[in-house]
């Protein structure tokens, strides 16, 4: 299991040391949630802040675009260095011609869905996508509980993915905790992001380490 700390949990005003920190406890990826206010009621970073923080660690930057016009965008993550770039099926970019976007700039694709969107709409572009994430919450907020039942989406990709003989990686994303690790692991993810898990724990490489041993 990796994990993807996501660093809407963490002290914004020492943004760069909760990067450093995340890194040195053994995080595989960073995590950073893009809110527009509009796609989801809530506000948090662009572009330029995630430029400036990209020379604070070598881990890829998983940025997670929860914003109306993705399509837009694109090329302004990818100038700041976004390794891997998901955004909503549910928004109002045309899917294909923005994963097209994604992979001329040479960053790793990938689709997110919410809790109310049927796993079938990543079908049609499943051998293009380098993850899919299945929200195991309503995107906006961290801090929310963990929806168990969005693991029959997981099982259903994972299943799709092997059929395929695909490499597409799942990450789920919302209320990962200790207590709930092991079901996304059970169910085929191969990613969690983890917020309070992490930043809300006072050592963040224990923290790492537990939820990594809860899933063997």
């Amino acid at each position: 299991m990796l994990i993807a700390p996501s660093l809407l949990s963490c002290d914004f005003s020492i943004f760069r040391d909760e990067i450093i920190r995340a890194d040195k406890a053994g995080a595989d990826l960073m995590h950073l949630d893009v809110m527009d206010g509009h796609f989801v009621p809530n506000l948090t970073f662009g572009a330029p802040v995630i430029k400036k923080l990209r020379n604070a660690t070598e881990k890829p930057f998983d940025v997670h675009l929860m914003i109306s016009e993705p399509h837009r965008y694109i090329g302004d993550f990818a100038d700041a260095g976004a390794d891997i770039i998901s955004f909503h099926t549910e928004s109002d970019s045309d899917i294909g011609e923005t994963l097209s976007l994604i992979e001329e700039r040479g960053v790793k694709p990938a689709l997110a869905i919410k809790p109310g969107t049927s796993p079938d709409v990543v079908l049609p572009y499943l051998d293009r996508l380098y993850m899919v994430l299945v929200m195991t919450v309503e995107p906006g907020f961290g801090g929310q509980s963990f929806m168990p039942d969005m693991m029959e989406k997981v099982t259903f990709l994972r299943k799709e993915i092997e059929e395929r003989g695909l490499d597409t990686l799942i990450e789920v994303d919302g209320g990962i905790a200790k207590s709930t690790i092991a079901t996304a692991a059970k169910a085929g993810v191969d990613i969690c992001v983890a917020g309070t898990a992490v930043f809300g724990e006072p050592d963040a490489k224990e923290a790492i380490d537990t939820l990594k041993s809860l899933c063997e």
